[in-house]
């Protein structure tokens, strides 16, 4: 692409960054019983981090990526300095394909540098512009997978890092059900891959708990009112904000994993020694809350920034 379009290309090796920062943090995540999430990290400290550190002391202003996103300005009444402008994230323009969940733990510094060119296009425009422009990738299929493992498995990749610990699966009364290959494998909410053979037809077992101490996974047939799997409360820290003021309670939607619904919430500070966090109250049950993933915050279509789920209660 740069070839035809006639611009510089560099190859720029952060590899060593890369595994201390995001390979480590997944895999420590995983060892530790929680579900990380790789590609929101690799943003605040890769892209618009490491890379940054890099671009700038060569003379580079901005980070341009293809985040469907979309930058914009907020004016704020200072009593020292008046009205000033600094730099918010918007939704992208295509809500089936907006990215801002993953940009939930940026640094305001890094949202004033960050340049989201293509956030106010619907992906089909987008091709069409390609087309016209007679770009090589304007038929080239959406990109999956994880940023830096890309189509291999998740299962696949962890296991080649942290060995297996095989365990009951139990149901809810605590009854063995089958044998799970390591807690680290399985995600809270999951339903494929149990190997446990549904009890009748269109009902599926569901992951509600891990139980670390026992190395039991517990499973539950899945309900609107399946315990465990559905919670209005929990604890959010390692409070980051993209620019907003989230040091007062509020009114807010959160969008608890990428491509779910946002949904309304109140937002109570919690200040600790370890940095900002928070207690959330959903308005309505939220399925399968997950501790270490990411929850991204909102005022409608602007990001607030976001937090890792720490805690969930069930009432």
């Amino acid at each position: 692409m740069a070839d035809q379009l006639g611009i510089e290309f560099h190859v720029v090796n952060l590899m060593r960054d890369y595994r201390e920062k995001v390979v480590k943090y997944l895999l420590e995540g995983y060892g530790s019983g929680i579900t990380p999430n790789p590609d929101v990290m690799c943003n605040r400290e890769m892209k618009f981090g490491v890379l940054w550190d890099w671009a700038r002391e060569r003379g580079f202003e901005f980070i341009a990526t293809g985040h469907y996103a979309r930058n914009a300005k907020c004016s704020v009444l200072s009593a020292q300095s008046g009205f000033t402008e600094h730099s918010v994230i918007l939704k992208g323009a295509d809500p089936n394909k907006d990215q801002t969940y993953f940009l939930a733990m940026m640094q305001p510094e890094q949202v004033e540098i960050a340049r989201f060119p293509i956030g106010h296009l619907l992906k089909p425009e987008l091709r069409d512009m390609a087309r016209e422009l007679e770009l090589k990738t304007a038929e080239k299929k959406d990109s999956q997978g994880i940023c830096f493992i890309g189509e291999v498995r998740m299962e696949d990749f962890l296991r080649a890092f942290v060995p297996d610990k095989p365990g009951a699966i139990v149901n809810l009364e605590g009854k063995v059900m089958g044998e799970h290959r390591g807690l680290h494998l399985y995600t809270l909410g999951q339903r494929k891959g149990l190997r446990v053979a549904s009890p009748l037809y269109k009902q599926a077992y569901v992951v509600v708990a891990k139980r670390h101490e026992r190395n039991e996974l517990v499973i539950a047939i899945e309900r609107p009112d399946t315990p465990l799997l559905w919670a209005r409360r929990c604890v959010i820290s390692g409070v980051s904000t993209t620019g907003a003021d989230l040091m007062q309670p509020m009114t807010l939607s959160a969008m608890p994993r990428y491509r779910s619904p946002a949904a309304a919430a109140s937002f109570t500070p919690l200040q600790r020694e370890d940095g900002l966090a928070a207690e959330l109250v959903f308005d309505e049950p939220q399925r399968a809350l997950t501790p270490g993933q990411i929850c991204a915050l909102y005022d409608g279509e602007r990001l607030l920034g976001g937090g890792v789920f720490e805690s969930v209660r069930y009432e």
